[in-house]
């Protein structure tokens, strides 16, 4: 039996990881791809998060890879319009983060195990009992679901998923490469009919991560996100014709979901990350929050685990993360609303909801 079971290997989980083997707590961590990925998605580390990265002893790391600070080339109807320096937080793509953090928690001892599908969850007042898709148990003192916001854990806990879901999707996202376009900028195009298209530049590789509007077919139906989808829009809305995109790696599209978990505990299960809350992108601050949440409950298993006060200690996890997820919700809302407004006017672009 180990001390806590880990069901997620994205930065939550394996921040969670780490934290604890670094404390001699005996840790697994389930994944259930069968390898990691190669998408950027969370692209952006703040000072908080970093802090929490220097504990694990990987902050330099981090910033070896990343780019600190970024300059926001902005066009409106397809003319520059200025450039605005954001000198805040680390850029760099997710599967980038999530390598380092497997490098380390590898030097601690503990490998991310594959093909692990959870298939069902049971607890009784000493342990609990995770049952996986191929038929094999394992048993631990705690359980720790960081599996995203379609959450098998969270599901199998029956905890509900309180919150909207927008039924339209707002926007496409991707990784292509764009040979000829400088990497020196975030360029960001918006269009007087509501349309945008951005290309961040991620460190150390020949990709931009892609967020643009929706295209739609003839019936006003949502076009699956693709290469040529990629390269109409663009044309479309950056209107720079010897710009040809190519070599996508990640192609996915994103509806505004404004979730959070009824509760985070459940007697020794607990949620963190995406698992526990969803909400608008405005702001950067999904995964960091994720982040936060697993130094947070590191923090309450090593007490419980190792502390003098032991299991009184559970409660301390919800009582400080269920309100910062509330307030994340309703902060990174109003964030959102201020960039959709600001963008219609030349000049202004995704920096309106960092303030």
């Amino acid at each position: 039996m180990t001390d806590v079971l880990i069901v997620g290997s994205g930065p939550t989980g394996l921040t969670l990881a780490c934290d604890l083997a670094l404390r001699g707590i005996g840790v697994r961590i389930l994944e259930q791809r069968s390898a990691p990925h190669r998408e950027s998605r969370g692209k952006t580390l703040n000072s908080g998060s970093l802090e929490v990265f220097g504990r694990l002893g990987v902050a330099e790391r981090m910033t070896a890879v990343g780019g600190a600070g970024l300059v926001f080339r902005k066009y409106f109807d397809g003319a520059r319009v200025n450039d605005t320096f954001y000198g805040d937080g680390l850029i760099m793509g997710q599967w980038q983060i999530e390598e380092i953090l497997r490098e380390r928690l590898s030097e601690l001892g503990v490998q991310v195990e594959y093909e692990s599908r959870l298939a069902g969850i049971g607890q009784d007042t000493a342990e609990v009992t995770a049952e996986l898709a191929d038929g094999s148990t394992v048993r631990s003192r705690y359980l720790a679901g960081c599996d995203g916001g379609r959450s098998p854990t969270r599901k199998l806990l029956g905890i509900p998923f309180e919150g909207s879901t927008e039924e339209a999707e707002m926007m496409v996202l991707g990784d292509v490469t764009a040979p000829g376009l400088s990497r020196e900028f975030w360029h960001q195009w918006f269009t007087s009919d509501g349309g945008a298209m951005l290309l961040c530049p991620i460190p150390g590789t020949d990709i931009f991560q892609l967020q643009a509007s929706r295209e739609l077919d003839e019936r006003g139906e949502p076009l699956p996100p693709s290469l040529e989808s990629f390269q109409r829009l663009f044309d479309r809305h950056a209107r720079m014709p010897g710009i040809r995109l190519a070599e996508p790696t990640w192609l996915s599209a994103w509806r505004v979901n404004v979730r959070m978990a009824a509760r985070i505990r459940e007697g020794r299960a607990f949620l963190a990350g995406d698992a526990a809350h969803v909400h608008p992108i405005a702001g950067g601050l999904g995964m960091n929050t994720g982040i936060q949440d697993a130094a947070a409950l590191g923090r309450t298993l090593a007490a419980a685990l190792s502390g003098p006060a032991g299991e009184d200690v559970l409660g301390a996890y919800e009582a400080e993360r269920l309100p910062v997820a509330a307030e994340l919700l309703a902060d990174t809302s109003r964030r959102m609303e201020r960039v959709l407004a600001a963008v219609r006017e030349p000049g202004n672009g995704t920096e309106a909801g960092l303030d």
